[in-house]
């Protein structure tokens, strides 16, 4: 196999060619090793590769499981392999090596996906674009001057770079769609509790944060998900199984005309660029066009109001992550530990009371209410996956200046005062991808979709958010548009030229 035709396969494309005997899973390894070479200088997407360890793997390969044999990269925060560093991108965690391998690895394992590597992350994932001091900036395949987005964006650029069909991805506050949106891919965000958590933990931040994978085909997202989801008894939160499997389920078409709301106005009050209304715009028509009814509406819910208790949580999260870290070397922790933003959230998470984390968490239920409200009335709720396409890189990174002002700011304020330094720390980032973080805090699914290019050449995805436990029904729209004119994909990428 040509390196040309490799990039051009999707995951389950060169799966069935492992299974007719046309390619070996080694030769595939090798081919996305070789990509890999001419591509990571540019884009510095992976942390460390596996090449030793991934040969051994091979010879335990089920060659009848759905993807075997498909080169894979894991992200390097939560999707972790027994006795391998798993940093999450930060320099304190350089060396960190994970005491057991997650669930969710597990499964991959069992799909067949021969793990090639970790893909970079900013530090703890806190994020939506992918600069840790640790590694350094990693780039956008479009155009190497802007950022894939984050917290997944290690793996949105080796997919959006042809290195791989399929990497994994997590998303607790948009971190599959967001880098989905500006790197041209197709990124899923599955409803709580589809997919595994831990061992050793029954939830990732309250539930805000799910495992899933990166594509640039709807089926690989669709058979993924058949192949993953589970009902894991030990996790907090379970949802039941679908019965079928959605990688036929989305080519169904559906039986009735759809009802669909949409928004293109930000639900924290920022501003939306015209290239995001746009696409929004060019969705509602092709939706009109097939004779669905699409209205703007209004969710009710205050999205401010919403963010500040998201950020309440990470608060607490990251602060009780530091006791950890610092249980484990025996030391506190200083302001040059860690990075600017986990450093403030860690602060301000030791002044936040039990009743405070407790009331921000019932607000997210609250949220969950409106939207199963909503959706009684709506079939999908459409809006911008992000509000503008990717960041220039160092755009949204604190210079020395700003990391001097905010350590003095938290240190010398009440713990009211601090959260709203920590609302208007990530005000700059929050104003590009203000549009995701409400599908992770009803535990809803969300997908975003390829369908837009700027004047500028730069991807920008459509969110379509859906009711718990309905990934089918937005498999089944994202698949339709998947055949349509609307599709971008890689067209216009410089990776893959014809």
């Amino acid at each position: 196999m040509k390196l040309s035709e490799y990039i051009d396969f999707d995951g389950i494309g060169l799966a069935d060619l492992v299974k007719k005997g046309e390619v070996t899973a080694e030769e595939l390894a090798e081919l996305s090793f070789t990509q890999l070479k001419e591509v990571d200088q540019a884009l510095n997407a992976v942390t460390q590769t596996r090449g030793a360890q991934a040969k051994e793997e091979l010879q335990q390969l089920n060659p009848e499981a759905p993807f075997a044999g498909v080169p894979f990269y894991l992200k390097d925060i939560s999707q972790t392999i027994a006795g391998e560093v798993s940093s999450g991108g930060s320099k304190l965690m350089a060396q960190a090596k994970a005491p057991q391998t997650a669930k969710l690895v597990e499964g991959f394992q069992r799909a067949g996906l021969l793990s090639l590597g970790y893909t970079a992350t900013p530090e703890f994932a806190l994020k939506n674009i992918t600069e840790s001091i640790l590694y350094g900036p990693t780039r956008n395949p479009w155009n190497t001057d802007h950022s894939p987005g984050g917290s997944s964006g290690g793996a949105a650029a080796l997919v959006a770079s042809g290195v791989t069909p399929i990497a994994g991805a997590s998303d607790g506050g948009g971190s599959i769609r967001i880098p989905a949106s500006f790197s041209g891919l197709f990124g899923l965000k599955p409803t709580r509790g589809r997919t595994s958590v831990g061992p050793g933990a029954g939830r990732q931040w309250q539930g805000a944060a799910v495992d899933f994978v990166l594509t640039r085909s709807v089926r690989d997202s669709a058979k993924m998900l058949t192949t993953l989801q589970t009902v894991q008894e030990e996790a907090a939160f379970q949802t039941p199984l679908f019965p079928g499997a959605y990688e036929q389920a989305m080519q169904a078409p559906f039986e009735r005309p759809l009802k669909i709301g949409f928004t293109t106005t930000s639900p924290v009050g920022t501003p939306v660029s015209d290239e995001a209304k746009k696409a929004v715009h060019q969705v509602v028509r092709w939706l009109e066009e097939q004779g669905h009814h699409v209205e703007e509406a209004d969710n009710q819910i205050d999205g401010q109001q919403l963010m500040r208790n998201y950020f309440l949580m990470n608060s607490g999260e990251i602060s009780a992550l530091t006791q950890q870290i610092e249980g484990m070397l025996g030391r506190s922790l200083t302001a040059d530990d860690v990075e600017i933003e986990t450093w403030l959230l860690h602060r301000a998470g030791q002044q936040v009371s039990a009743a405070e984390f407790s009331s921000s968490l019932a607000s997210w239920d609250h949220a969950a209410a409106q939207m199963t409200e909503f959706h009684q009335a709506y079939d999908f709720y459409l809006t911008p996956a992000s509000s503008f396409p990717a960041p220039k890189i160092g755009e949204l990174t604190h210079n020395e200046q700003e990391i001097n002002v905010l350590q003095e700011q938290i240190e010398t304020n009440d713990p009211k005062v601090q959260q709203e330094i920590i609302y208007n720390m990530f005000l700059p980032s929050l104003t590009y991808t203000p549009f995701t973080q409400l599908a992770n805090l009803t535990g809803q699914p969300g997908i975003s979709l390829p369908v837009h290019l700027t004047k500028e050449g730069l991807p920008l995805g459509v969110q379509v958010m859906a009711s718990k436990g309905a990934e089918d029904r937005l498999l089944q729209l994202a698949y339709q548009v998947e055949q349509s004119d609307l599709w971008v994909g890689m067209n216009g990428n410089p990776y893959f030229k014809k």
